[in-house]
């Protein structure tokens, strides 16, 4: 397993538009998720071991910057032939199991990994009411380990901060994660 570290914000950088379907049944595209104040697309999957780490804490950020007018969506964009943890069906099964509180999307022409040059899992990209990009970064400073009584919640504090100010924070630290397992006809 190799890690890979994601590219730093581009700030301004407009949200490219999908329609991809969800774990529901339903189908979401940035400017149907986005929140009063902002927007978080994150590319995750069900087998990483990155995601699996900081899953429970991601879980209740999202719900809490639900509460401030941020909303957030997952895309799994994996390739499911080589990778069947990762079937949309598997995917239906965690965000029930999890009760995830955010649409987990399936990207399965990694069209959209391609157009958001998504590295790894998990790659968070935090957009202010405009869609524009304000946040690339790491969740938080515990990477897969235990957060500490210190720990900084970086991902969290990024899009309190844009959506108080609709901009992102000049400090912002590079996520890590899994690479993105690109289909053989998408390798990058």
């Amino acid at each position: 397993m190799a890690s890979l570290i994601t590219p730093l914000c581009k700030f301004g950088w407009k949200a490219k538009d999908f329609n991809l379907l969800s774990t529901d049944g339903s189908y979401w595209t940035p400017s149907k998720a986005l929140g009063k104040k902002g927007l978080v697309v994150m590319f995750i999957c069900n087998h990483c071991p990155y995601v699996k780490a900081i899953l429970d804490r991601l879980i209740i950020d999202i719900e809490e910057l639900s509460t401030i007018g941020v909303n957030a969506i997952a895309i799994s964009s994996n390739d499911v032939e080589n990778y069947p943890d990762d079937s949309y069906e598997n995917m239906q099964k965690i965000s029930s199991e999890r009760n995830f509180n955010f649409p987990y999307l399936f990207d399965g022409t990694q069209q959209v990994a391609k157009d958001y040059n998504a590295i790894c899992t998990p790659d968070f990209f935090g957009f202010n009411q405009q869609l524009e990009l304000q946040y690339r970064g790491r969740f938080d400073s515990t990477g897969r380990g235990e957060p500490s009584e210190s720990y900084e919640r970086d991902l969290f504090n990024a899009m309190k901060l844009i959506a108080k100010t609709n901009s992102g924070p000049v400090e912002q630290l590079h996520s890590i994660g899994c690479s993105i397992k690109w289909k053989e006809i998408n390798q990058i």
